[in-house]
């Protein structure tokens, strides 16, 4: 079973000769404008097996040689498979730790509780599961006395000189930028310090501590000088909402406003990446800017797209000279004129736009997005959470319904850890209103909602687990939001499924790994549809990492049941969420949404009421979910526009996905 199959997704972008270049010579001109060293790899996955690999040599050589290897690790999701594959070489093929010392980089401060902690994360996820021994792990101390923490600093900074510094230091990479707790601003010549987290490390952090208020308002972390002073650095950077960062760093100009790009004086760190974090760096997205380039219609629209910004023209007024001005000298020589490249490309794009997302009956199909037979269609969409059905493609959702399709809603987890305690407060209220005057002898209802009231008013600390019957409670808000919704855009509510996959529902922010019953359940109601088309979240820049676990079931699914009649009738759509828009290179359906079809869906996102600015995860936009996907819509027929196409009040857009 493949369980990872949405990493393969961004393979049909990228010639690997961009990021496996064949020959040294290749590789200097590719990576011209990289300023630290810099390995691309497929998926996350195989960069984290090298990388524990890495450091599993590296402790048998100091082994060898009788001496302690000095390690310093970060917290955060993005090392776990290292972890993971670190683990299983101790385990497995005997790789002890005897020998090594562990730093642990930062840790939250003040602490209330040792379950939040980074060293706690650290422990369950690795160092626990090895043979090191406990006084060998050191780790700043969130329970310092304040009038202490200088001193502590100090004291920190010593013992990892007294130790012999730090042989290998690990880090991950923040969206601005940041490593260890170093935010924009740190001084290069910064040491381990108490440091005041800025609005986007405690937007980082919510998933470690379920709440933005419960994030403390600081952290002690090594300082910019002290992660300098390591032997060997690895910068690790996986997905989509790294990939901005990953260009600063690695291309940009060493600056304090970007912490990690001080890599760039290190002499001996290095950047692994996977491709979707790689998707900005100058030879992934651009690569006729230092090489010759794999030339494709999708390469060719990006290039095309990207001229007309450059130059502020529609395509149609592109000219040769602006072709051979800007490096794109090898499509006027494909092509044998700006005009034939400019009428190509403005074709394509407008043979994406369609008002019939299920295809249009008796019309001619041939360039069009969606076959028009078989009609009507049995429609699936794919809802990792209760609403992102309706924030993402809510207008195409209404569409299929008034265009009379069968359209099947399907919402994969419960999205219960996403609803606040004063909505269930308020609801549990409500019943008991309604229990004392319809019920009033009903003492097994009075008694479980007093329990639930004294435990959310009363009882419940940071860092408690809900209850199973809030759980239930707030799964069930969430399940009467989505149904509501789906009434309002013309549902029937039979065709209205909750998957509730098992790989959710662990109470808390962090998740199981997707597993076989997650796919087995999908795999099932697939089965039972048999749709003609399937709409999913390919939204991989969401994170919480729920979206790319909902993908990777679906896909999973999709690809045991290979040969299944009724797959060779399907087509499946990937649209994007409240984090990200599909680059317009990618876009292969575009369906215009008018002023008034617009309002709709804003109202539709508006009946998921514990979603708006109550919820607890509305992650690093400080807009409302229907704020953002109305610019996100709005922003994406603007880009039609600027090209020279039609102007829409709004488009929804979709990329198609051809199972491997």
């Amino acid at each position: 079973m493949r369980l990872d199959l949405s990493s393969q997704i961004v393979l049909d972008r990228v010639s690997p000769r961009y990021y496996r270049p064949e020959n040294e010579f290749e590789l200097s001109a590719l990576t011209r404008f990289e300023k630290v060293p810099t390995k691309i790899f497929e998926s996350s996955v195989e960069a984290s097996l090298q990388i524990a690999g890495e450091i599993a040599k590296k402790i048998k050589e100091k082994q060898n040689s009788g001496v302690s290897f000095v390690l310093g690790l970060p917290g955060g999701h993005s090392p776990q498979t290292i972890y993971s594959e670190l683990i299983r070489l101790h385990k497995e093929e005997g790789l002890s730790f005897k020998n090594v010392v562990v730093f642990n980089i930062y840790e939250f401060y003040p602490l209330i509780t040792q379950a939040n902690s980074n060293l706690h994360l650290l422990k369950e996820s690795f160092l626990d599961h090895v043979d090191i021994d406990p006084e060998n792990i050191y780790s700043p101390d969130g329970f310092t006395p304040k009038e202490e923490i200088l001193n502590y600093c100090r004291e920190y900074e010593l013992t990892i000189q007294r130790l012999g510094g730090i042989d290998y230091l690990l880090l991950g990479l923040g969206r601005a930028g940041n490593i260890g707790i170093n935010i924009a601003g740190s001084s290069m010549s910064s040491q381990t310090r108490l440091i005041l987290l800025d609005t986007q490390s405690k937007k980082e952090a919510v998933n470690t501590f379920g709440s933005i208020d419960l994030v403390p308002p600081s952290a002690i972390t090594m300082g910019v000088s002290t992660i300098m002073k390591a032997k060997e650095i690895a910068l690790i950077a996986w997905g989509e909402d790294k990939a901005k960062s990953v260009k600063d760093v690695v291309e940009g100009v060493m600056s304090d406003a970007i912490p990690a790009s001080c890599l760039q004086a290190h002499e001996n760190a290095s950047v692994y990446i996977d491709l979707n974090a790689a998707f900005e760096l100058t030879r992934i997205n651009h690569p006729w800017l230092v090489t010759s380039a794999d030339w494709n219609n999708k390469l060719i629209r990006r290039a095309i797209v990207w001229l007309c910004f450059k130059v502020d023209k529609p395509i149609l007024k592109l000219t040769n000279k602006d072709y051979q001005n800007n490096g794109l000298e090898e499509l006027l020589a494909l092509y044998g004129s700006a005009y034939n490249v400019n009428i190509k490309i403005f074709n394509d794009l407008q043979h994406t736009i369609t008002g019939w997302p299920g295809g249009k009956p008796n019309a001619d199909d041939t360039n069009r997005p969606e076959r028009a037979k078989p009609f009507p269609k049995k429609v699936i969409v794919f809802s990792p959470h209760p609403d992102d059905d309706v924030i993402s493609m809510g207008g195409t959702f209404r569409r299929l319904v008034d265009q009379k399709h069968d359209v099947h809603v399907a919402y994969q987890t419960s999205g219960n850890i996403a609803v606040g305690d004063e909505e269930v407060i308020r609801y549990v209220s409500l019943l008991e209103d309604v229990r004392k005057k319809y019920d009033p002898g009903n003492e097994v209802l009075k008694k479980k909602y007093a329990e639930i009231l004294q435990y959310l008013l009363h009882d419940k600390k940071e860092g408690d687990i809900d209850t199973p019957d809030i759980l239930f409670m707030k799964g069930y808000i969430r399940r009467e939001e989505a149904t509501t919704a789906c009434r309002y855009v013309g549902v029937d509510t039979k065709n209205v499924r909750f998957l509730d996959l098992p790989f959710y529902e662990t109470g808390r922010v962090k998740k199981n790994p997707i597993s076989a019953p997650d796919v087995e359940i999908v795999k099932k109601y697939l089965e039972e549809v048999k749709p003609h088309q399937v709409f999913v979240a390919g939204d991989l820049a969401d994170p919480h990492g729920t979206h790319k676990v909902c993908l990777d079931a679906i896909l999973a699914a999709v690809d045991e049941l290979k040969g299944a009649e009724w797959l060779k009738d399907c087509r499946f759509w990937m649209y994007r969420g409240a984090w990200a828009e599909w680059e317009i290179d990618h876009i292969e359906m575009a369906v215009p949404i008018s002023p008034e079809e617009l309002r709709s869906k804003r109202n539709a996102i508006l009946k998921h009421q514990s979603q708006m600015e109550s919820a607890p995860f509305l992650g690093n936009d400080e807009r409302l979910f229907w704020q953002r996907s109305e610019d996100r819509n709005k922003a994406t027929a603007e880009l039609y526009r600027h090209l020279g196409l039609a102007s829409y009040e709004a488009i929804e857009a979709f990329v198609e996905y051809h199972p491997l």
